[in-house]
């Protein structure tokens, strides 16, 4: 793996991080400003937020209706340009979940783009 690609994998890490503790502003500071998240909902092709303002929106809505989220990686691959992470999203103790997988864009250090896919 070159240097950058090893960048992104470490910015993943990190982002996967910040997204698990909820914690908003680490989140955003990982992102570019014109980024890009494309959510799993509704089917059959999510939403699409652009910008800051919208994605802090979406991800701040999300953290808040889902208080126990957490996603745990099952595989993770990051190149110069793009980067996956195969998940499992759990919400509660009682074995709810979803598996999926995000396809990262990135620039400059940061995720441009966050697109999610849901299995089912």
């Amino acid at each position: 793996m070159d240097s950058i690609s090893l960048a992104n994998a470490a910015l993943l890490e990190r982002f996967g991080s910040a997204f698990n503790d909820h914690d908003i502003e680490a989140v955003m500071g990982l992102m570019t400003e014109d980024c890009v998240f494309e959510n799993t909902n509704p089917a059959p092709d999510g939403t699409r937020y652009e910008g800051q303002a919208a994605v802090r929106a979406a991800f701040s809505a999300f953290f808040d209706e889902n208080p126990r989220a957490i996603f745990e990686t099952e595989e993770m691959f990051a190149s110069e340009t793009r980067g996956f992470v195969c998940w499992i999203y759990r919400w509660d103790d009682a074995g709810g979940h979803v598996r999926g997988v995000d396809v990262f864009h990135f620039r400059g250090g940061r995720v441009a783009a966050k697109l999610s896919y849901v299995k089912g």
